[in-house]
């Protein structure tokens, strides 16, 4: 999982987690190195103690013995005293001569791997050219670490007598068991810090997630037709406190430019409405004044056809009239929004029923069931159907012989009626407008029908769709919940 994609919240335990795991591993590596560097001190320490103390105790043999101070007399001075001294000291004594031969030791049985019977040459070109000369090396074999020192002893007139050489065994039991110790208690301590990293991680991330968290709750329920509510946040970090006065602060440009677009929407509705409604009128309006214009000019009481030329221009004018009043009572309808009625319908049979409105014999019914009881607005219900139909019916072009096909069934608990014809079809350009009211690809009407039926779907709960395919026809459906 990439990091870019885990929350705010999982990101603090982690680097929470990481931080203490970091430092505990930091101060794990950093005591090991200095145990490590002690040891080595202590070695070094230690062994420079014991030089100095076997240093003085063989100079004391070296004033006391009663054998002349040679180079060659050394085993004889130190005969018994060298075994005396490395038990005092508790360290192997090994003497050799200015040439690098093993003159005496303090142990018998001496290893080849601890004690050399002659010197390296290095080991003497460092005693010879140093300026203290002495030299020291230390050496790891069969997993024990020996340290061993090279120096001159002298004679009481300062003369170079033998090379004293001190094997010290490097013992790191009491060591090694503290830092064991140690890092024991370190794993501990770093565990108790882990679980109060993960307790403090969880109140931290807690808390600096809840304040985000309600700011991502206002923006997603942030809507331009509703007013929307400020964020109120107290006792936050400057940051949060920023981001919610800038949430803030949109929310109020955001109601005022809501405020300005509703308005701008209302009038420039009203304003299309007014063209449409005017449109609309001026339609029968035209041929009712030509109408009385061509009367008048032709009136002659002394005609005898008077009374069928007053009967057909009665019907003119009838006939225009009675269109003005179908578009008023479109512009009504449209306007009025259905009233919810609880009442409990067959649709198979109210869709029957309306299609005797129609005498036209290419609409076919049909349906899978006799019966389907809704809830639904009768009335409503044949405004939907008839709108369906007639919008079929002139979509179909007159070269064309009309087929209407209405079904109606049940599915999963909703009533779906499909109303399909075999017309022209729906363009892709006019696709989204299908439903927009004063919208129409005729001659004549208004546009409202569909948006009529839109209307009253959503009213109910339901939905109309369609699907279309360009010069084989379209269908639309009409879904509704029964209860």
């Amino acid at each position: 999982m990439k990091l870019k994609k885990l929350s705010l919240r999982t990101r603090i335990f982690i680097a929470m987690i990481l931080l203490v795991l970091l430092s505990s591993i930091l101060i794990a590596a950093v005591s090991i190195y200095q145990y490590n560097e002690e040891t080595q001190d202590y070695h070094k320490q230690r062994l420079d103690r014991k030089e100095t103390a076997i240093i003085r105790s063989l100079d004391f043999v070296i004033r006391e013995t009663t054998f002349p101070v040679t180079t060659a007399n050394v085993p004889l001075i130190f005969k018994t005293k060298i075994y005396e001294v490395a038990e005092v000291h508790n360290i192997q004594i090994n003497l050799y001569d200015l040439e690098g031969s093993l003159l005496i030791s303090s142990k018998a049985d001496i290893k080849q791997e601890v004690t050399e019977k002659c010197l390296e040459p290095n080991v003497l070109n460092a005693l010879s050219n140093t300026a203290e000369h002495r030299f020291e090396e230390r050496r790891e074999e069969e997993d024990k670490a020996w340290r061993s020192s090279y120096l001159y002893i002298t004679d009481a007139k300062f003369k170079d007598l033998a090379i004293l050489n001190l094997p010290y065994l490097e013992k790191d039991d009491f060591l090694a068991k503290e830092l064991e110790e140690f890092l024991e208690r370190l794993a501990y301590t770093s565990l108790l810090v882990m679980l109060a990293a993960v307790a403090l991680a969880f109140f931290l991330s807690k808390y600096i997630t809840k304040s985000l968290k309600t700011i991502s709750e206002k923006m997603k329920n942030t809507r331009l037709e509703k007013r929307n509510e400020k964020i109120n946040i107290k006792n936050t970090s400057e940051e949060i406190a920023v981001l919610v006065n800038s949430y803030n602060s949109m929310i109020d440009e955001l109601e005022e430019s809501a405020v300005q677009l509703a308005t701008s929407e209302r009038e420039q509705a009203w304003r299309e409405m007014a063209k449409q409604v005017a449109h609309e009128i001026k339609n029968p309006l035209t041929p009712m004044r030509l109408s009385v214009q061509s009367f008048q000019r032709k009136f002659n009481p002394e005609d005898e056809n008077i009374h069928q030329k007053v009967d057909e221009y009665s019907k003119t004018l009838i006939q225009q009239i009675d269109t003005m009043s179908s578009i008023a009572s479109a512009f009504s309808n449209f306007a009025k929004m259905p009233a919810q009625k609880n009442e409990m319908l067959n649709v198979v049979e109210v869709v029957d029923l309306t299609l005797d409105i129609f005498n036209e014999d290419y609409i076919t019914f049909q349906s899978n069931t006799q019966e389907i009881i809704a809830k639904f607005d009768r009335t409503q219900l044949i405004r939907v159907i008839t709108n369906l139909i007639k919008n079929g019916i002139q979509a179909i072009p007159q070269d064309k012989q009309p087929e209407i096909l209405v079904n109606v069934s049940d599915e999963n608990n909703f009533v779906k009626i499909t109303v399909s014809d075999n017309g022209i079809g729906i363009t892709d350009e006019n696709k989204s407008k299908i439903f927009e009211p004063k919208f129409t690809t005729k001659s004549s009407g208004m546009g409202l029908g569909l948006a009529m039926v839109k209307n009253i779907m959503e009213t109910y709960g339901g939905t109309i769709t369609f699907v279309t395919e360009k010069g084989k026809g379209t269908i639309f459906t009409v879904a509704f919940p029964k209860n």
